[in-house]
């Protein structure tokens, strides 16, 4: 792989600004990812998770809900150590466009009716992460300097 691309995916600003937004979210989004994945929380695990999938349309649903909640988990888990930021937030950002036109979209805006309001925020959040990297105290910011 080209060298400037490597440098491109690394490279971050030395703003503290990122850490909040990627700690939370990275939390957040591995704490949904493990209950697709592994029942945690509350969660329905994979064979739950992937009927429901299928009832929604997403299709094949075992295969959904193993990607989501992989997407999810590891993504949670890269954000909160600010590794790979970009690339990591630019699929969890997918992963929120999909949930809110599939899932929340039709009940409104608030989460007291399932509405999108969460995902947006989350969506808000991977963009900007997308768009800013991981900031200062991320693994991509070490690695940067060593590149």
């Amino acid at each position: 792989m080209n060298n400037s691309i490597i440098k491109r995916i690394f490279t971050t600003q030395a703003s503290i600004s990122t850490l909040p937004l990627r700690v939370i979210a990275g939390i957040i989004f591995a704490a949904h990812g493990s209950q697709k994945l592994f029942a945690w929380f509350g969660g329905y695990g994979l064979d739950g998770t992937g009927q429901w999938m299928e009832s929604i349309g997403l299709a094949p649903g075992y295969l959904m809900a193993l990607t989501v909640g992989s997407v999810e988990f590891f993504g949670g888990l890269l954000l909160i150590i600010g590794l790979l930021t970009r690339p990591t937030s630019a699929v969890l950002a997918i992963t929120m466009v999909v949930a809110i036109l599939k899932v929340h979209l039709a009940n409104g805006l608030f989460m007291t009716n399932n509405g999108y309001e969460f995902a947006l925020a989350l969506l808000a959040i991977s963009l900007a992460l997308a768009i800013h990297g991981g900031g200062k105290y991320s693994a991509d910011q070490v690695i940067s300097h060593k590149l």
